[in-house]
């Protein structure tokens, strides 16, 4: 493949590729959900005016390990490509993000006004993919939860722009907060296929627990 057929599907496959941004492309509709081991499970849903940026809103529910506290949160979220680069066979990006909304659960009386806050950098090319995300939750003298979440992937081969795309996962991720003691492996298989009405990909897999890890998200 020649250098100059190489860039022209990077440049389809990259900006609209399996791996979970807050920004798809200019005009795109993003729609995320995870299910997060039984420790959070979130629903998001984004509309990008740019490929600059987003604006959207979500539902984050998280459960400590030990099931004796749960949290409720409902927000609304700007998101923000701070920069792209775009290599002759790989693409890397950094985004930023933060919104407000309103936290129900365990440990607290009343609703409380909810902060979030968090970022994200990766690199990928059509076989390797790498990411390292960070996304903290806040309400005043009732909670302070991060979740920092670290994604090694490889591809078996390298996609067409059509054709169905498979990737081999590693992720580590780690809670503050009181959600879970210590760090959380999982070994995850991830499905992704584009086409004219957009993308689809999903993912599932297990921790070193044996819980359920799964995801998907819809672009178009």
């Amino acid at each position: 493949m020649s250098l100059i057929r190489c860039c022209g599907v990077l440049a389809c496959l990259l900006p609209a590729a399996a791996f979970a941004k807050p920004i798809a492309y200019q005009g795109g509709t993003a729609v995320m959900g995870e299910y997060g081991a039984g420790t959070m499970q979130e629903f998001q849903v984004f509309y990008a005016p740019s490929y600059r940026w987003s604006a959207g809103a979500g539902h984050l529910r998280l459960d400590d390990e030990d099931q004796s506290f749960s949290r409720d949160i409902s927000y609304v979220r700007g998101n923000l490509l701070l920069k792209r680069w775009n290599l002759p066979r790989a693409q890397a990006n950094v985004f930023t993000w933060g919104g407000v909304g309103r936290a129900v659960g365990d440990g607290f009386a009343d609703p409380q006004t909810a902060w979030n806050a968090g970022g994200q950098a990766d690199y990928e090319t059509l076989r390797v993919y790498s990411s390292l995300r960070t996304d903290w939750q806040y309400a005043r003298e009732a909670f302070s939860h991060r979740i920092d979440t670290v994604q090694l992937g490889w591809a078996p081969y390298a996609h067409d722009w059509d054709r169905l795309a498979t990737w081999f996962v590693l992720q580590g991720r780690h809670y503050t907060g009181g959600l879970y003691q210590g760090g959380e492996a999982a070994a995850l298989l991830r499905l992704f296929r584009n086409g004219r009405w957009g993308a689809a990909w999903a993912e599932a897999g297990v921790t070193q627990d044996g819980a359920l890890q799964t995801m998907f998200m819809f672009n178009f």
